[in-house]
């Protein structure tokens, strides 16, 4: 009977022995780890391998990229859920920097010398860019909406229309999220039609709040009503309730393109007590939930004792206060937040970077459609253009293995790199 050739494979002793480099550069544990590995594919395989190769495959493993790195988004779709939603403003990376490096006065307050808020930074700009008397950040909207609700209704019972019962991503519905409030949900209306007469007749001894939720990743058309937000709002002021208003993606332009996105301003402006919305989405800045509204009941939230666990950090804080301080001139917004300025740029400038990648790397240019994603205006389509590559599914495959990865659509056999959520310089670093 013949020799089992595995039985040649070196042992981790004798590799470790000749992996010093690697002990001094990854620590023994982590190079012990990788020798391991190495050795567990080559007898997986049935193959005996050279002390060469194994420690050879060992330095891969110890050097592969982290898991969580950048790509570049080649798919057209602006606010991408799966690939980190909206890349953040120059301006508020520099804050982050500024921030992270050492320490911050995120609950000191300097004017007093004693311990302060962190809600306290973001309350008077929210305010100006609102209109609303109060404002504060958590972790994100779900977030917001659950401590919101928790602090004003939980116990009793809040009212909304069925047509608002939405699933939102990765399966998560509303109302199992305001359910997690401790809040009891009272349906009114049916899935195309309700009326203000559905919710003033709900309204009983136990009713806490009226709740309105946008339809952020989906429209009904046809045969459908609801009231507007004004007149909900009129309902729960004659009634002394608080009126909680989910914008979802939410934001605060009034842009054209993005008229059918209500902004905070609007909902601020028509009545509801309070407003909540996501900070990576429209608005363009990091992970956060935004809460907006009547100082009582935002200080309600603020002290809730859910509203720690949900606080958000002072790295996603930096973020949001740089990125909301482009907001006071609307200009400077569109032009230095990229969710906005990738929404707004024109047609013939993004086919002209099409071309540009299509001449470098060998294909064609031809017209596509982007959307701003995340949930946000489903029904609008962005003219755009893409560089289009012959190789499918094994072009594609190939171009996430690249580095920096590169995430693009495969469309009848072709690839699709959509030069509307790709700059110049992410242009220049694809390759084939």
């Amino acid at each position: 009977m013949s020799a089992n050739p595995l039985r040649q494979l070196p042992s981790v002793d004798a590799l470790l022995a000749e992996a010093q480099a690697a002990v001094a550069q990854h620590g023994r544990a982590a190079t012990v780890a990788a020798i391991r590995a190495a050795l567990a594919e080559a007898r997986s395989a049935g193959e005996p391998r050279s002390p060469e190769s194994l420690l050879a495959r060992a330095a891969e493993l110890l050097d592969r990229p982290p898991s969580l790195r950048p790509v570049l988004n080649a798919t057209g779709v602006i606010v991408h859920t799966n690939l980190g939603r909206a890349p953040l403003a120059a301006a508020a990376l520099e804050r982050v920097r500024a921030v992270a490096g050492g320490y911050s006065n995120l609950e000191y307050d300097l004017d007093a010398g004693a311990r302060g808020s962190r809600h306290t930074h973001l309350g008077g700009i929210l305010a100006e860019l609102t209109g609303a008397e109060a404002g504060m950040a958590v972790n994100n909207n779900a977030a917001a909406v659950l401590v919101s609700l928790a602090a004003l209704a939980g116990g009793r019972e809040v009212i909304i229309s069925r047509g608002e019962l939405i699933e939102i991503g990765d399966g998560f519905r509303i109302p199992d999220i305001l359910t997690q409030s401790g809040a009891r949900l009272v349906e009114v209306g049916t899935t195309n039609r309700t009326s203000l007469a559905d919710y003033e007749a709900a309204i009983g001894p136990e009713t806490a709040a009226l709740v309105r939720v946008h339809q952020s990743n989906f429209r009904m058309v046809g045969f459908t009503a609801a009231p507007a937000l004004a007149e909900l709002a009129a309902l729960a002021a004659r009634r002394g309730l608080p009126l909680v208003d989910d914008l979802g993606s939410g934001q605060l332009l009034d842009l054209p393109d993005l008229a059918d996105e209500p902004t905070a301003a609007s909902s601020i402006a028509a009545g509801a007590t309070v407003v909540c919305f996501s900070g990576d989405k429209l608005l363009g800045g990091p992970q956060a939930g935004v809460i907006v509204g009547a100082a009582a009941a935002v200080e309600r939230i603020r002290r809730h004792p859910l509203a720690r666990a949900m606080r958000i950090d002072k790295l996603s804080l930096a973020a949001l206060e740089a990125t909301l301080e482009l907001y006071r001139d609307p200009q400077r917004a569109l032009r230095e937040v990229p969710v906005l300025a990738a929404a707004a740029e024109s047609a013939d400038a993004v086919r002209a970077r099409a071309q540009g990648l299509a001449e470098r790397l060998g294909g064609a240019v031809v017209a596509s459609v982007a959307r701003v994603g995340g949930g946000a205006v489903p029904l609008l389509e962005l003219p755009s253009f893409a560089c289009a590559l012959d190789g499918g599914d094994t072009l594609a495959a190939a171009l996430r293995a690249a580095d920096p990865p590169v995430v693009a659509l495969v469309r009848e056999g072709r690839v699709l790199l959509d030069c509307r959520t790709l700059t110049d310089d992410q242009c220049l670093q694809i390759s084939l």
